[in-house]
């Protein structure tokens, strides 16, 4: 008796569109690749959380230039490259360890890495 109707619940919810696996995926991949995720990552989280393998992998497919902005901020949050402190030649090595165990390609981790530093209009790294 209570499986049909939360059968029919769920039914009316998804028809209505409150559950949509679509929608869910796309807003989480966004807030992922803003807080500086790479595309493996953000699949691997889609998947955790129970969306499908083929709908996480078309949501959280990005651009080389959205690829390389979430790298950024990855590298600006953990300190690496550009935003190290300390002698980046000697950590080079260290840094690209830690953008490829984010899940960042080997070329997009070095663009980071060794790339100049970039600045916004505030002057602050991008």
């Amino acid at each position: 008796m209570h499986a049909a109707a939360l059968d029919d619940v769920v039914a009316r919810c998804i028809s209505s569109g409150l559950v949509d696996d679509r929608r869910f995926a796309e807003a989480r991949a966004a807030t992922l690749r803003r807080r500086g995720r790479s595309t493996r990552a953000v699949a691997a989280t889609l998947a955790a959380k129970g969306v499908g393998r083929e709908l996480a992998e078309r949501a959280s497919r990005t651009g080389e230039e959205e690829e390389l902005a979430a790298a950024r901020k990855a590298a600006k949050r953990k300190r690496l490259g550009p935003w190290s402190r300390g002698d980046r030649a000697a950590s080079r090595q260290k840094d690209l360890a830690a953008m490829a165990r984010a899940g960042f390609t080997i070329a997009v981790a070095r663009a980071v890495i060794d790339g100049w530093e970039e600045e916004d209009a505030n002057g602050a790294l991008l």
